[in-house]
């Protein structure tokens, strides 16, 4: 997932976190909104890019959804963009740093994927023989 998604995910997310205090909360939020403010500028109101967040936005949970907006994330070039990364890399710092702890979320798309947090090891095994 492009930084940037994550980012928008993490503060879609952040305020059903439990702990968080009301001062957090609106740090976060308005953080997100300078994010969202230069996606505007830089994209405009009407592109793709701006109608996925905004679709997020009404469902953040929604995997299809998180999906769409990384592609169109993707095909905006809006990681290209220093501000832009620059707005969402303060973002996640902020949510990162909640009196809730730090939030892991990841995002695999594919096939034949292992995702192992922490320490250990993931072993995918493709097309093995029976063994008789």
């Amino acid at each position: 997932m492009e930084p940037i998604t994550t980012a928008i995910v993490a503060a879609l997310t952040a305020g059903a976190t439990s702990g968080i205090t009301d001062t957090t909360r609106a740090t976060i939020s308005d953080a997100y909104q300078g994010l969202k403010n230069l996606l505007h500028k830089n994209f405009g109101r009407e592109s793709n890019l701006i109608k996925s967040v905004e679709v997020l936005e009404a469902k953040p949970d929604a995997i299809g959804r998180q999906q769409t907006l990384d592609e169109e994330v993707i095909d905006a070039k809006a990681g290209h963009d220093q501000d832009i990364l620059q707005a969402a890399q303060y973002l996640l710092n902020l949510i990162q740093t909640q009196q809730s702890g730090e939030r892991h979320i990841q995002h695999v798309i594919g096939n034949y994927n292992a995702v192992v947090q922490g320490s250990g090891n993931a072993i995918v095994n493709i097309n093995t023989p029976n063994q008789p």
